[in-house]
């Protein structure tokens, strides 16, 4: 289609409590499920007010003051991404490092019409990253943000596609926006648009799906694949991606795949060598298949897939100082719970966590499992020692009353 169209919402006044509904859609989580995840983009006109996320002053901040290194920054100019040393330097006395922002290369690079996008915005600036954990939870997916600041008709990157989704938020400037239906739909991580350039490049001459201008307040949803190029209009434009790293069919596929080889280490059988001649590989296929096939189905790929969500997100921020004096004042009273974001399970007798792995003895495994269910509990329901022990670890935060 051409112009707004169908896909695109005024969702008035935020009526949910969920960052995907009262922030970004309007669309409950059903209905955004059913309608449009993975699916299909969205355009959503005055979605809200994102300054308490991120305004220009929070991007001058990061690019001056936080001592950045790379590859919290990168450059672009004229679909070309800058090599590193054109825009960092030495931190000076007492940064013994060589490859910090330089904030003055950085004003004359956008003076002279490059875009600067700041990545992994969640681990830098606290706000987007408590609006990334928060939609990362809703979702069931690893979400993780990049800032990109645009001069004025300026673009930065040419038509192509991400392998992951995205919600394009405008906070400041306006925008265009031209985006185009996918030439190799819901790509995988390996698979970037550069494997498809040509084809990228043939959508890019034809009609757009969505041709419009997003001004502050407005968020752009897009699947993974589907082709976009953007330019701002006549002011300094900035806008926060929302990258939503999707778990897909595939990726369960591979930890079944490495649970089953797994299991097959361990198989006399499957570590035998196979007969001498030239065929014996042909031969020994059907049997190889028939095996593997087998491990598949009695393989447990619970603990791999745990393993490896734990490892694509980090938990929630935690003040060492702050820990260490809730630990010294900790009381039979004292209010704790569960840090956010751990992925915590209980494999038998055994916490694991994305701050490590806890053995607990029988007579502590109530009280995890009703800690596991994320209510604020006192230092005495679960036993002193325990909570001391949990919140030494890290797994355990004082909980506001």
């Amino acid at each position: 289609m051409t112009g707004d169209g169908t896909g695109t919402r005024n969702p008035g006044p935020a009526t949910g409590t969920g960052i995907l509904e009262g922030r970004l859609t309007g669309l409950s989580p059903g209905d955004f499920a059913r309608d449009v995840w993975s699916r299909t983009a969205l355009l959503t006109r005055g979605a809200g007010d994102f300054s308490d996320v991120l305004d220009a002053g929070a991007v001058d901040e990061l690019l001056s003051r936080r001592g950045l290194r790379t590859p919290f920054l990168r450059v672009a100019r004229d679909g070309n991404v800058l090599p590193e040393t054109s825009y960092t330097s030495s931190g000076g006395v007492g940064a013994t490092v060589s490859d910090q922002l330089d904030d003055t290369a950085l004003m004359r690079l956008f003076a002279d019409g490059a875009t600067l996008v700041l990545q992994a915005l969640q681990r830098t600036w606290a706000p987007v990253g408590d609006l990334c954990a928060q939609l990362s939870a809703e979702l069931g997916h690893p979400v993780q943000a990049n800032a990109y600041v645009t001069p004025p008709q300026s673009q930065g990157f040419d038509d192509h596609y991400d392998v992951h989704d995205v919600f394009v938020v405008q906070i400041q400037g306006a925008k265009r926006w031209l985006v185009r239906e996918p030439v190799h739909p819901d790509p995988l991580r390996d698979q970037p648009w550069t494997g498809h350039r040509e084809a990228v490049a043939e959508a890019a001459r034809g009609p757009a799906y969505i041709d419009t201008v997003l001004e502050p307040g407005d968020v752009l949803y897009l699947p993974r694949g589907w082709l976009h190029a953007a330019r701002a209009k006549g002011e300094v434009s900035v806008h926060l991606t929302l990258g939503i790293h999707v778990w897909t069919r595939y990726a369960l596929a591979e930890q079944l795949a490495e649970a089953a080889l797994a299991g097959l280490r361990e198989d006399p059988w499957a570590r035998a060598s196979l007969p001498l001649g030239a065929d014996a590989a042909a031969h020994a296929v059907d049997a190889v298949r028939e095996r593997l096939a087998a491990a598949v189905a009695e393989c447990d790929a619970a603990p791999g897939l745990h393993r490896t969500r734990r490892g694509q997100g980090r938990p929630a921020p935690l003040g060492p100082l702050a820990q260490l004096a809730a630990l010294d004042a900790l009381g039979p009273g004292s209010p704790v719970r569960l840090r956010d974001a751990l992925e915590a399970r209980l494999e038998g007798a055994r916490l694991t966590t994305r701050v490590g792995r806890l053995d607990l003895p029988a007579a502590d495994l109530p009280a995890v499992t009703r800690l596991l269910d994320g209510d604020v509990r006192t230092a005495a329901d679960l036993g002193l020692d325990l909570a001391r022990r949990l919140l030494r670890a890290g797994v355990l935060v004082p909980a506001r009353t």
